[in-house]
């Protein structure tokens, strides 16, 4: 008997959810899946930093393939540049961060497996984001949404 089809749809959630530079558009989730596999647009404007800290995941990788533009991404210390056509997977428990440091909006597609995170996460977080009105957004808040969605923060270096 052939596996059950879960949603049929292409590209079930039409929902852009943004913050200041950034936009994220998922394209699969785990409802989607049988829990399997997330998978999102990344846009991050040229010259944008990540809002929330450096962190590390212990219950999924995350494989980034980049469309536009470059990131660069910082994984456990090493910086690595993603352009058009380039991956990395980000393997679980590794510290990571990523920032457009280029004078060109970067676009990527990100792959979670299994899909430990969806929508509801960037919800959160970027409405804390918008809520700082372009300052630094609450870092304990911060922390604390990235704890529940299974995301561990790096202690930043003293």
């Amino acid at each position: 008997m052939p596996p059950e089809i879960i949603d049929p749809h292409i590209n079930p959630s039409e929902e852009t959810i943004a913050a200041k530079g950034l936009a994220v558009r998922f394209l699969l989730t785990g409802d989607n899946s049988n829990g399997s596999i997330a998978a999102f647009e990344l846009l991050v404007a040229a010259s944008q930093r990540l809002p929330a800290p450096a962190h590390s995941h212990d219950h999924f990788e995350e494989t980034i393939y980049g469309i536009d533009g470059v990131l660069t991404w910082t994984l456990d210390g090493k910086q690595i540049d993603v352009g058009p056509g380039q991956a990395i997977c980000i393997p679980r428990g590794a510290i990571h961060r990523f920032d457009n440091s280029g004078s060109r909006d970067a676009k990527v597609l990100c792959v979670i497996t299994p899909a430990a995170l969806g929508p509801e996460y960037f919800r959160e977080t970027f409405a804390l984001v918008n809520a700082a009105a372009g300052g630094p957004p609450d870092r304990a808040k911060m922390a604390e949404i990235m704890r529940r969605y299974g995301l561990t923060p790096a202690v930043p270096p003293t």
